[in-house]
């Protein structure tokens, strides 16, 4: 069971820095409510939209050293093992990887979000590897 899972909410009017220092804000305020050992996060993808690909690279940055300035191991995953190890299936897409995240945490409702619903299987992904990495697997 999740103890708690968010997102952190900026204005479509704010600046691209007013964006990342809410965010920067966001998550270690959470850091230091939860008390966490690691941050899990997305490997960097490689879409077709440069713009969204670059936007999420200062994302990813932020989340980084959020975790890093609260001395946390930063652990990265690409897209198709957090899929994989949710669903069993790399290329699953968000509705299967949620219905999973829901089944597996044995959610009655959906996270908020779908970004929320990431962040979760991302969690799981860490766990179950981790687990598996300790056992030598």
């Amino acid at each position: 069971m999740p103890i708690y899972s968010g997102v952190v909410k900026t204005k479509n009017s704010d600046t691209l820095s007013d964006k990342l220092a809410q965010l920067y804000k966001g998550i270690t305020e959470t850091i230091k409510s939860y008390q966490p050992d690691v941050l899990s996060i997305e490997e960097a993808f490689y879409g077709k939209n440069a713009r969204t690909a670059l936007l999420m690279g200062h994302v990813r940055g932020v989340a980084m050293v959020a975790g890093r300035h609260a001395k946390l191991d930063v652990h990265e995953y690409a897209a198709r093992k957090v899929k994989s190890s949710v669903t069993g299936n790399g290329a699953a897409d968000k509705q299967q990887v949620l219905f999973m995240v829901k089944r597996l945490l044995k959610l009655k409702e959906d996270p908020v979000t779908m970004d929320a619903s990431d962040a979760l299987a991302i969690a799981i992904c860490h766990g179950l590897n981790y687990k598996l990495a300790q056992l030598g697997i």
